[in-house]
């Protein structure tokens, strides 16, 4: 997905750095006013109210995926006046990571992850692929899916060996474990076994762990709260995706999920990120700037 670098736009660091200002005014009264007396009537009960740490709030780049391919460097330039600290990385649209570095340094954002095709860690491009996370300077090696060939339990186990070898290798390359990302399908109970629980329980803690897609969690029919107790700091790492009323895609905070009931617990289950996500935003810039909202705001 690495290709020859394109030219990297600069000079714009004056131009984010006061539309952030101009952001986060306008973001914490917004917080004041959808939440402000929430921590008051919390006090008054004895509720302790967490925030998620404006460090911790990021992009999952997928969303973005259409403005990327007309604007790389200006998308991102976008993403930190909003407010994001970190990004996912999902296709690099043709740049190297080098020059994603340097794009995401000249804005003030940080990868925290790359999504990366099985066959990829599994085959020969595992070593290039764990280098090109250090120039990302990010932390965690992701397999976004799994093949259709390998939904069965025995498939999910030879993953699951898969995984605890790419995850030996991203450990002694000084990064974290590999993480997989999750689709409802990964949930479904085959010959009576659940298909996610055979990789939770088949993989070593210490070298892979998951980044929690909460919508298909919830699609599949599993519950995130009950996975972050079952499991603690296994999902260092989340997909924020709200499901609306008829179950598609929904702007954070905009649909069904729970997101507070399910927050109230990422502590035990070890969540560090949460990287909003929208499979078919029809504004994407919209999208971001709605779902950033709420997840400042938000109480738990």
């Amino acid at each position: 997905m690495s290709g020859e670098g394109r030219e990297i736009r600069s000079g714009g660091s004056g131009r984010v750095a006061g539309s952030r200002r101009a952001f986060l005014g306008t973001s914490l009264g917004l917080a004041a006013a959808l939440g402000g007396a929430l921590p008051a009537r919390a006090a008054q009960q004895g509720v302790p109210r967490r925030r998620i740490p404006r460090g911790g709030i990021g992009m999952h780049l997928y969303t973005m995926r259409d403005a990327l391919a007309r604007d790389f460097a200006g998308t991102l330039e976008r993403l930190a006046a909003i407010g994001y600290a970190t990004v996912g990385v999902s296709g690099r649209h043709g740049y190297g990571a080098p020059d994603i570095r340097r794009m995401l340094d000249a804005v003030g954002l940080r990868a925290v992850l790359e999504h990366v095709a099985y066959p990829t860690l599994t085959g020969d491009g595992l070593p290039r692929a764990l280098d090109d996370l250090h120039t990302l300077g990010a932390r965690w090696p992701v397999v976004p899916s799994l093949p259709g060939a390998l939904h069965t339990p025995d498939g999910f186990r030879e993953a699951a060996r898969q995984f605890n070898r790419i995850g030996r290798a991203s450990r002694e390359a000084g990064l974290g474990p590999v993480l997989f990302h999750n689709h409802g399908s990964d949930h479904v109970v085959v010959e009576g076994t659940n298909l996610y629980d055979v990789l939770v329980r088949e993989t070593d803690p210490e070298l892979v762990a998951f980044e929690l897609d909460v919508y298909w969690a919830v699609k599949g029919g599993a519950d995130p709260a009950t996975y972050f107790r079952r499991h603690p700091r296994r999902f260092p790492a989340l997909h924020v995706k709200d499901m609306a009323a008829d179950g598609g895609f929904a702007d954070v905070g905009s649909g069904t999920l729970d997101f507070a009931g399910m927050f109230a617990h990422a502590r035990v289950g070890g969540v560090r990120q949460w990287l909003v996500e929208h499979d078919s935003p029809a504004d994407p810039f919209a999208t971001a700037r709605n779902s950033y909202a709420y997840l400042a705001a938000l109480r738990y």
